[in-house]
């Protein structure tokens, strides 16, 4: 097959190969459509198409790519035979008819790029899987995260603000939003902002009286925390990514009839506040902070902790050297 070939079939609107399957969206922007994913029964919409891209994801598996790789899951077929199947069908997108239509399109987007832009706000450029070594190197050794169990959650964020560009760790949202963080003090959100369920999708109102409290959290980094401080995974977790979502929170659960948290929020007025409200809201609520009430969140008391086995495992360390040091020495005396 030719490149541009290939070129034009990668250009074919997901949102269009989608509908021809009579798979429609719950909600479209003009940035991207969310779906309940074509995968498997879903409650709420777990999978996004960025129109903008071309792209697409399912939050849930934490899988994406172009409209082959979504072709192949979908027909379960080969690479090759994908390519085959989408360019028997897939229209000539390099062409644009009327032309005045296409011009006039490309300049209604370009305008409003360029008004987001001069609002500073961030326009999502790219979403990558793998995280830049600085990044990595934070979570790490700053925030004491566990990489190997993190990473299914995360994605590189590439935006753009003012014409400037940037890298941040993702961490999506059940809108099809993210938030920010980098390596120094920075915070932020690629609208809109949301909650991020987890695992949740997977329950049935029937079992919800069977299963295990819901985890609570603040924020995605208190989430990564806990899931460090585990062997497995929590299996069911609801991330707020802001205490400003507290409401939203509570409705989602309520209508998933979901009655006792686990409340693992930050030690602060705001945090007392919330935990308050799903009390007020009438959930059985297990106040988790009073375990690290002596710290700020669950992040820092995690951080701390790990610090203090560091510590001791050096002392054991250097007292094992020592004493190997003090056992030659008597044996160099001995001879």
């Amino acid at each position: 097959m030719k490149e541009e070939d290939l070129s034009r079939i990668k250009r074919y609107p997901i949102v269009e190969y989608l509908e021809r399957k009579g798979i429609k969206p719950v909600r479209s922007t003009p940035a991207y459509a969310l779906y309940r994913s074509p995968f498997r029964e879903d409650t709420h919409p777990s999978f996004k198409v960025d129109t903008e891209k071309n792209l697409w994801i399912d939050y849930a598996e934490s899988k994406g790519g172009s409209i082959i790789d979504l072709c192949m899951r979908l027909e379960g077929c080969t690479l090759l035979e994908a390519i085959r199947h989408l360019g028997r069908n897939t229209p000539d997108y390099t062409a644009c008819s009327p032309q005045r239509e296409c011009v006039q399109e490309t300049s209604k987007l370009e305008s409003i790029r360029q008004a987001a832009s001069a609002k500073g706000a961030r326009r999502l450029t790219g979403i990558s899987d793998t995280l830049p070594s600085h990044l990595q190197k934070y979570l790490m050794e700053e925030r004491c995260i566990n990489m190997e169990k993190a990473m299914p959650f995360l994605r590189c964020i590439s935006y753009e603000v003012r014409g400037l560009h940037y890298q941040a760790i993702g961490f999506a949202n059940q809108s099809g939003g993210y938030e920010l963080r980098d390596n120094g003090s920075f915070k932020g959100t690629i609208a809109p902002k949301d909650i991020t369920p987890i695992f949740i999708d997977k329950l049935r109102d029937k079992d919800a009286d069977k299963i295990q409290p819901v985890c609570v959290f603040e924020g995605f980094m208190d989430f990564l925390s806990l899931l460090s401080m585990k062997e497995g995974v929590m299996s069911v977790c609801l991330v707020m990514n802001s205490v400003s979502n507290v409401a939203r929170a509570i409705r989602y659960l309520n209508d998933r009839h979901l009655t006792h948290i686990r409340a693992f929020l930050d030690n602060d007025d705001a945090g007392k506040r919330a935990t308050n409200d799903f009390i007020r809201a009438g959930f059985k609520v297990e106040d988790m902070s009073v375990h690290y009430r002596n710290f700020k969140d669950l992040n820092e008391y995690h951080v701390h902790r790990v610090r203090e086995q560091q510590k001791k495992l050096s002392q054991v360390m250097q007292q094992m050297q020592s004493n190997s040091i003090k056992v030659k020495q008597v044996k160099h005396k001995m001879r």
